[in-house]
C-alpha cells in the first residue's frame, strides 16, 4: 500500500513538473489522468480491503463450524461410551443375579436334602 501511495505521488510530481503554464489543454487532461489514477487507485485499495475482510470472515466461520463438529463428536463419543458402561453395568447385574439365583437354588438342594 505504502509502494502504491508513494507511486501515485511521484507520478503526480512528474506530471506537474512536465507540464507548462501556456499548454492548459495538455494540464487539464494530465490532471485528469492523474485524478483517474488516484481514483482507480483507490478503489483498488478498497477492493484490496473487502476481500481480506472477507478472507477473514470465511477462516472465521470454518474455524467455528470446525469446533462446533469437534464439540458434537466429543458429545457422540461420550454418549456412545456412556451407552457401553450402562450395558456392562447391566449385564453385570445379571450375571450377578444369575449366581444369586444358583446359590439360592443349591441352598435349598442343601436344605431339602436332595
Amino acid at each position: 500500500m505504502k509502494k502504491l501511495v508513494l507511486s501515485s505521488i511521484l507520478l503526480l510530481a512528474l506530471s506537474l513538473s512536465f507540464t507548462s503554464c501556456r499548454d492548459t489543454k495538455k494540464a487539464d487532461s494530465i490532471e485528469e489522468a492523474v485524478e483517474n489514477a488516484a481514483d482507480a487507485a483507490g478503489e483498488a485499495v478498497d477492493n484490496a480491503a473487502n476481500t481480506a475482510g472477507e478472507a477473514v470472515e470465511n477462516a472465521a466461520d470454518a474455524a467455528g463450524e470446525a469446533v462446533d463438529n469437534a464439540v458434537d463428536a466429543a458429545g457422540d463419543a461420550a454418549n456412545k461410551a456412556g451407552e457401553a458402561v450402562d450395558k456392562a453395568v447391566d449385564a453385570a447385574g445379571e450375571t450377578v443375579d444369575k449366581a444369586a439365583d444358583a446359590v439360592k437354588k443349591e441352598a435349598d438342594k442343601l436344605k431339602t436334602g436332595h
